[in-house]
């Protein structure tokens, strides 16, 4: 963590095995993955801890900020009943992760292309307790494409978020089956409360992370 990127980016792919597209950058972090794949120009800001996971795979100019907290389970004592579970994180091309945020990467988290995991304090949850059966179990979590998930935000194992869709500030999203995009979700458990223009520019974004 002490050297400069150069040598630190050197021991990365020469010792590790890590794929680091040009330009891409990792801060003053832990990173901690079996496999990392990095496209071109990606960025992850420092004090962001990501550990004991398969694999990360961040597309072209995606972007991790600060202060995050993003894990996985690689052991093979709890989850039995999902025995193919990759503990994975994998970004888009143009999506951004900003700061302060937890996400549990004890099953698989994807985010479509230019969706952003907006604000902080916000919870990815993959796995949770089954009290019926007291067991342990988890799901995938999708994030369609062109995705906005507000600040304080929830998200619990098995959801599945269509593309070109919002999550208001402080939602508890659930929802495992397909529903309508350009949606505004909102609430404990997010409804959709209303339609979206679908020719809002954050919806028609060709290039970047919004500024």
């Amino acid at each position: 963590m002490p050297l400069p990127w150069i040598l630190r980016r050197a021991i990365l792919v020469r010792f590790l095995g890590y794929s680091l597209g040009d330009r891409s950058y990792v801060g003053r972090s832990i990173l901690d993955a079996n496999k990392v794949t990095l496209g071109v120009d990606v960025r992850i800001g420092s004090l962001t801890a990501i550990r004991n996971i398969d694999e990360l795979v961040l597309g072209d100019r995606a972007r991790i900020g600060s202060f995050n907290w993003i894990f996985g389970y690689l052991g093979s004592e709890h989850f039995k009943g999902t025995p193919t579970r990759k503990s994975r994180l994998i970004l888009g091309h143009d999506s951004a992760v900003t700061a302060r945020h937890i996400i549990d990467c004890t099953d698989e988290v994807s985010f479509g292309e230019f969706s952003t995991l907006a604000g902080h304090r916000s919870q990815v949850l993959t796995h949770s307790i089954d009290i019926k059966q007291n067991t342990q179990t988890c799901g995938p979590i999708v994030v369609g494409r062109y995705c906005f998930v507000g600040t304080g935000c929830i998200l619990t194992k098995g959801a599945l978020l269509p593309g070109y869709s919002v999550i208001g500030a402080g939602s508890v999203y659930s929802n495992k089956a397909e529903v309508d995009e350009y949606c505004l979700y909102v609430g404990n458990p997010a409804r959709a409360v209303k339609q979206i223009d679908p020719d809002s520019m954050y919806f028609n974004r060709e290039s970047g992370v919004v500024s």
